[in-house]
Order: structure tokens, then sequence, then C-alpha cells
């Protein structure tokens, strides 16, 4: 499997893909991006099945991302990860085609649970 975390922050995509192995995806192979449009990038080089995405990034934020990948008819899943949880986020996220959208603070178990409600195997 194939995994691409998008954050601003580094020590966060760390975090996520620490947190991701340890909910069963030893051996995935992750890949990361700074923001959406280096995200594109790093699609563009090669399949990925899993986009994991902060929401609030600079030069472009996640849910352009997401909007942009559905717009180029591309279906890969597609999450937030992201600070900011609210219930009109939620609806945003999923009717812009997220599959789900994980409020930090997380652990392996949110993962693990989210991920096998989508039907990711680990």
């Amino acid at each position: 499997m194939r995994v691409l975390v998008v954050d601003d922050s580094r020590a966060m995509r760390m975090i996520v893909v620490r947190q991701l192995r340890q909910a069963g995806l030893e051996d995935a192979d992750f890949i990361e991006a700074q923001h959406g449009l280096e995200a594109l990038d790093r699609l563009s080089e090669g399949h990925v099945d899993l986009v994991l995405s902060d929401w609030n990034m600079p030069e472009m934020n996640g849910l352009e991302l997401l909007r942009e990948l559905r717009a180029r008819d591309e279906q890969v899943l597609f999450g937030f990860v992201t600070s900011e949880g609210t219930p009109d986020m939620v609806r945003l996220a999923r009717e812009s085609g997220a599959s789900f959208l994980i409020s930090k603070p997380f652990t392996p178990n949110n993962f693990r649970d989210t991920l096998d409600a989508i039907g990711v195997q680990l």
C-alpha cells in the first residue's frame, strides 16, 4: 500500500506515519508533501492508495487538494487528519468526496477503526 501524508508540519507528518504504522500499516510505502501543490506533484509520480491530509496549509489547503483531485476524476481514498473537526467541516469534507475526517489528537486505534470502516486492509 502506498500512502501520501500531506501536512505543512514535518513533525506532524512523522507522527501520522508512526501512528499509521502502529495501527497496522507497518509495510506501507509512505510519501510526504508539505501542501496541496506538492501533493499533486507526488501523485503524478505514481499510484497512491490513500491520501491523508491536513485541512489548513499554505499554497493549497487540504479541501482545495481534495476538490482538485475529484475534478481530475481521481478516486483515491482521501481522509483529513486535522485539529478542526466541527460538524460543518465533516459535512463539507464528505460532500467534497472525503472518506473520513480524524480529529487531532488521535491514536493508532482511531486510525485502525477508521481505516477498517472504509475497507482498508491492515
